[in-house]
């Protein structure tokens, strides 16, 4: 029954089957026909944007953020990447759809373009001439801004595009589209402004080491004069003064910079291929950007990191379990302190510390708050929130220390190479209207936002950010403050306290910290210099130079740079060991000792400038059974000059004797390297010593014998006695001789000999 109920069809079933296959065709027809339509539309979107033949890029959007009396301009220029002919072109704007996710501005630009482009506003368009494939055109469009028709306040996409046809397609159609960014506020919010606090940093790479000229003035020496041309008119580190001398900001500087630019006002040295040196030619830019730079900080909170902007993550992962690491990081902000006061004649807040693009875990600010720092700039991709808006920055996380936690988005907006113009536009659009969907997150809540940038932007970078915070100059929306405000603001209870684990700090940025390895070859560095200063009579002329360049070891800058790192600690280290070498004891060759005792001489010489107390120079004798000598004797020389240090010996017997000299600082460490020779004692034996006794003996008494004997001729002579009545002949003269007698021979020499103390080699006898 089943089977036949589905193969029978009635009359009436066949009339609805007949209606539907009716209904059916009617629709697609309908549906060919609008389709029809479209393709004859004059801004059909039927093919995707990738295959666009023609590039659009926005140049400038002036002003950034318009009122409605302001005349919105658009500037920016247009290229046929394609392989035919655009004709009957022209530029025109299109208000898109209104943008309330932090998500999608950040998108908009660097995505292909939505269909919901919105339509283009048609008295407003410019004409383009035939563009040939390769061509660019520039083109620059003004209307009102209150043409835009915009009817509530906020940030909205707007499009540019050019329409045009192409030999393959004879119809009108869009060719190329981009989009930017357009905030709208005309007036000033009613409810709660942002709270916004822009950071500015002076920070250069590690330009300076210790090493110097052998002059009184310790010329000092750069390895190149690249930062010259930072300083100079155009270069990154004037841009960034001209351009923050008239903004709303924080200047964040590193000592180290102002040091080195500071002692490029005087007279400095290049260093060159094989030793070489030829003079620095920065001096006058030096000058004046010093003066530029202390004119722009008058009046403006300046934060100092430690001197040489130490790597506090590489401290934390790697360098505090080496002994004396840490010590580094409070001389670093001791030293902050005093330079900037000394170089610009500002007092600056040394109590923030600055991680790496503000990633931290629980070590990193164990180790930034152990030298004072009770500021730790983080980021918010460290710190993560969980509140549907953006909290304000400051955050207390334990012991009196505050996190504060800058905006990841608005922080990161000005990376990249921002030297195309259309790549520099998006980036003041974006930040512009990052700002105030910050705002419209909570308009009732007052909140504290911190923007901390890239530590040491470009002169592009830095422009881009300067035009991003000039088009919040009116304070429509946000309100300046310094950052010892934005630390000092009531946290929210609401945003996240709790400081990320060490598990969490980022894999690529851990790749790039200083080794333990580098932290031990610092604290050799560190050794050899507290062995070196204990001698000087004018400690400053080493530790000062020296003390900073072990600073500068530990940079940031040196992130990524492995290898200039190790050169630049070896540098140091050689330097530094080649100094202490110019102290040291003169070799000595070998002596003869031919009595029982001597005096040794020991040569010391001093090739430094400056003069060296506080060493003993001790000779030790292999075999005291054989040879004594005074074990020490102290040593202090004038700046290049010789001491020779004498030592008294006695021998007790013959033989060689192996002796060695070394110096020694008053608490006992060794200095410099040994001296070792050989004295052969050639003393003279008891037995000897009777023998020449018993001759001299002998001849005594035979002059004495002689001169009893002439006595006596001579007084038989006067008397008239006839000679030899004693039995004994004439003493030389014959009958008749009155020659006078003549006296006996001279004794030997027996005075003493030169007592001073003889050279290398030479036989020593007393």
């Amino acid at each position: 029954m089943a089977e036949a109920a589905e193969t029978q069809e009635t009359p009436s079933a066949a009339a609805c089957r007949w209606s539907r296959h009716l209904a059916t065709l009617l629709t697609g027809v309908a549906l060919l026909l609008g389709l029809v339509q479209l393709s004859a539309a004059p801004e059909a979107r039927a093919e995707p944007s990738g295959s666009r033949p023609v590039d659009v890029s926005v140049h400038t959007l002036t002003p950034a953020a318009p009122k409605q009396d302001d005349t919105l301009t658009v500037a920016g220029s247009v290229t046929n990447t394609g392989g035919s002919t655009v004709t009957d072109a022209h530029v025109g704007l299109r208000v898109g759809s209104q943008i309330n996710s932090r998500v999608d501005a950040d998108e908009t630009g660097s995505r292909s373009p939505s269909g919901a482009d919105g339509s283009e506003i048609g008295k407003h368009t410019q004409k383009i001439d035939k563009l040939p494939p390769g061509a660019s055109r520039d083109f620059s469009i003004s209307l009102p801004a209150k043409d835009l028709d915009l009817s509530r306040d906020g940030v909205y996409q707007l499009g540019v595009s050019l329409s045009g046809r192409t030999a393959d397609q004879g119809f009108e159609r869009v060719l190329g589209i981009t989009q930017t960014l357009l905030t709208w506020q005309p007036s000033a919010i009613e409810g709660k402004k942002t709270q916004l606090t822009f950071l500015w940093p002076l920070i250069s790479a590690t330009h300076l080491t210790a090493r110097t000229e052998s002059d009184q003035q310790q010329t000092p020496i750069f390895p190149n004069d690249d930062l010259a041309a930072e300083l100079a008119p155009g270069g990154r580190l004037q841009q960034l003064v001209a351009l923050g001398k008239d903004l709303p900001i924080t200047w964040v500087i590193d000592p180290d910079l102002l040091a080195t630019v500071e002692a490029m006002t005087k007279s400095y040295r290049v260093g060159g291929p094989g030793g070489r040196t030829t003079p620095g030619r920065g001096q006058a830019v030096a000058k004046q950007w010093l003066s530029q730079l202390q004119t722009a900080v008058a009046g403006d909170q300046v934060v100092a990191l430690p001197f040489g902007d130490p790597d506090l993550a590489s401290l934390a992962h790697h360098g505090k379990d080496v002994p004396g690491s840490l010590s580094h990081l409070q001389s670093a902000t001791e030293l902050a302190s005093t330079t900037v006061d000394t170089i610009l004649g500002v007092k600056p807040r040394t109590d923030f510390a600055w991680p790496v693009d503000g990633a931290v875990d629980s070590s990193i600010i164990d180790v930034a708050t152990s030298a004072g720092a009770h500021n730790v700039i983080a980021r918010s991709d460290s710190f993560r929130d969980r509140t549907s808006y953006s909290p304000t920055a400051a955050r207390q996380i334990g012991s009196g220390n505050t996190a504060v936690v800058a905006d990841a988005r608005m922080s990161t907006g000005f990376q990249g190479d921002l030297v195309r113009a259309g790549e520099y536009s998006l980036a003041v659009q974006r930040f512009v209207a990052q700002s105030l969907l910050v705002n419209r997150q909570a308009p009732d809540n007052e909140r504290s936002i911190v923007v901390a940038p890239q530590r040491m932007p470009t002169a592009s970078q830095a422009q881009a950010m300067a035009a991003a915070i000039k088009a919040l100059s009116d304070n429509r929306w946000t309100q300046p403050v310094n950052l010892g405000d934005a630390a000092a603001a009531k946290p929210d209870p609401d945003a996240n306290q709790q400081v990320p684990g060490t598990g969490s700090y980022p894999g690529s940025l851990r790749e790039q910290e200083l080794s333990t390895k580098a932290f031990q070859e610092i604290q050799k560095t560190q050794s050899t210099l507290d062995g070196f200063k204990v001698i000087l009579t004018s400690q400053d002329r080493v530790v000062t130079p020296f003390g900073s360049a072990i600073m500068r070891e530990m940079s940031t800058s040196w992130r990524g740079d492995r290898k200039g790192a190790a050169e630049f600690r070896e540098a140091v280290q050689s330097y530094l060991y080649g100094l202490t070498r110019r102290v040291e004891l003169i070799k000595k060759s070998d002596v003869t000792l031919s009595g029982r005792s001597a005096t040794i001489p020991i040569t010391v010489h001093n090739g430094l400038l400056q003069g060296i107390e506080g060493l003993h120079l001790v000779l030790e004798s292999s075999q005291t059974n054989r040879l004594q000598v005074d074990r020490s004797q102290p040593v202090k020389i004038n700046g290049g000059q010789n001491q020779s240090v004498k030592f008294e010996t006695r021998a007790n017997a013959n033989g060689p004797v192996r002796v060695t000299a070394r110096l020694y600082t008053a608490e006992g460490q060794p200095y410099g390297d040994p001296v070792v020779f050989t004295v052969h004692v050639t003393s003279i034996t008891p037995m000897v010593l009777l023998v020449i006794a018993g001759g001299v003996l002998l001849l005594v008494l035979a002059g004495l014998r002689i001169y009893i004997k002439r006595k006596r001729s001579a007084a038989r002579t006067t008397e008239g006695g006839e000679p030899g009545a004693d039995g004994e002949g004439p003493d030389n003269g014959g009958p008749g001789d009155d020659r006078p007698a003549r006296p006996g021979d001279p004794a030997p020499d027996t005075g003493s000999h030169d007592t001073e103390p003889s050279g290398s080699g030479e036989k020593v006898e007393r």
